[in-house]
């Protein structure tokens, strides 16, 4: 490990951003555990297993929605990255043109959904030759492979950067917010069409992609912008829900009328510029703790494999719960959580779900290292 850390910090460019590494982990982690404490499995008649949320059961485990629903950030830091990702390739010798860059962004953030597309078409077919009901495989594929709708979003934001970079991005930012608040009104006080809430899918995450874009381009810097967001978000979500009935919890609830995240609504953009600002006063204290090189290790290999984490978080679970599907009702796993003790017996299965998160983990670690011992054996004998 210590040889491990070591060539780590030996390998870290002197200009590396640490704090921006770190805000990337840390909106990683968030979302990693916020989906393992939130996404539950409970036995139904007849053999059947449904979709149960302990934020429908246990109230009282909303504000867990508040600390580890950290996509916002995730899509802060990926607009920052991603601009001046951009801008450094435009700088280099060869000149990368905007298309280069957009495909080996493409190529990066994509790659990954193969394996697991591959992965839970097998899971999948296996369950349905054995006679599985059709009920019983949704509920495990669809938790699975929801992650890909977040990473698509995300891909068509990545693609879109060398257009997002010429208007201003935080009038890019604002015009998104008019938007998300626009489709709001028309869904719950016009009486809209609820599938016109999909447009928010976009223009939600626009948001803090473009917010990120405006503090590459050097905007956003002072503390002052950073506590304006930090309080403006925070009162209007309070307003929102105190004062005109949007759900507390920043996730799903199984069963619940209106969801915040599925489509975004204004009261999860609120929340994200809250997190946007959070993120602006942390990053300069995560960015001293970065200079420790054991924790700087973990961070650089967190975000080394953020995607491939972020894609397969999901599958950990399902994976678990499909293998214990004999075994009936299990504690934490495969029951209705309905009392606290189940958050227990959750936590008791964790060490389980990181084992097999790591089996995900693995292969892509093994390739970058084959990866780079060809590259080291062409700069030797070719």
């Amino acid at each position: 490990m210590a040889s491990l850390t070591a060539g780590i910090e030996a390998a870290t460019p002197a200009g590396r951003d640490r704090g921006v590494d770190a805000l990337r982990a840390l909106a990683i982690l968030g979302v990693v555990l916020g989906h393992w404490l939130v996404t539950a499995w409970a036995p139904g008649p007849a053999g059947a297993v449904y979709l149960a949320s302990p934020l429908s059961h246990l109230p009282a485990l909303t504000p867990l929605s508040w600390v580890f629903q950290t996509l916002a950030v995730f899509f802060f830091v990926g607009g920052y990255a991603a601009a001046r990702g951009l801008r450094s390739a435009a700088l280099r010798p060869e000149g990368a043109p905007a298309g280069t860059w957009a495909r080996a962004r493409m190529g990066r953030l994509l790659g990954p959904v193969v394996p697991l597309a591959l992965a839970w078409t097998g899971i999948a077919t296996g369950m349905a030759l054995r006679g599985a009901p059709v009920g019983l495989i949704r509920s495990m594929v669809l938790p699975a492979v929801g992650p890909l709708w977040f990473l698509a979003v995300f891909a068509a934001l990545t693609a879109a950067t060398p257009l997002l970079l010429r208007p201003h991005p935080a009038v890019t930012a604002i015009a998104a917010f008019a938007v998300v608040l626009g489709v709001d009104l028309a869904r719950f006080w016009l009486g809209g069409p609820a599938w016109l809430g999909w447009a928010n899918l976009a223009a939600g995450w626009l948001v803090p992609y473009a917010l990120g874009i405006a503090w590459a381009n050097g905007l956003l810097g002072s503390r002052r912008a950073a506590v304006g967001l930090l309080a403006g978000g925070t009162a209007g979500v309070a307003l929102l829900v105190a004062g005109f009935g949007y759900p507390a919890s920043m996730v799903g609830v199984t069963g619940a009328a209106v969801s915040n995240l599925s489509p975004p609504t204004l009261a999860a953009v609120c929340f994200g510029l809250a997190q946007v600002g959070a993120a602006l006063l942390a990053r300069a204290p995560l960015a001293r703790l970065m200079r420790r090189p054991r924790l700087w290790a973990t961070v650089a290999l967190a975000n080394l494999s953020a995607m491939t984490l972020f894609l397969w978080h999901q599958s950990a679970p399902a994976v678990i719960a499909v293998a214990a599907l004999r075994l009936g009702d299990v504690p934490g796993l495969l029951a209705v959580p309905d009392e606290p003790v189940w958050l227990l017996h959750r936590l008791a299965w964790f060490p389980v779900f990181v084992a097999v998160l790591a089996l995900a983990w693995l292969p892509g670690v093994i390739r970058r290292r084959l990866d780079e011992t060809a590259r080291l054996l062409r700069r030797r004998y070719l």
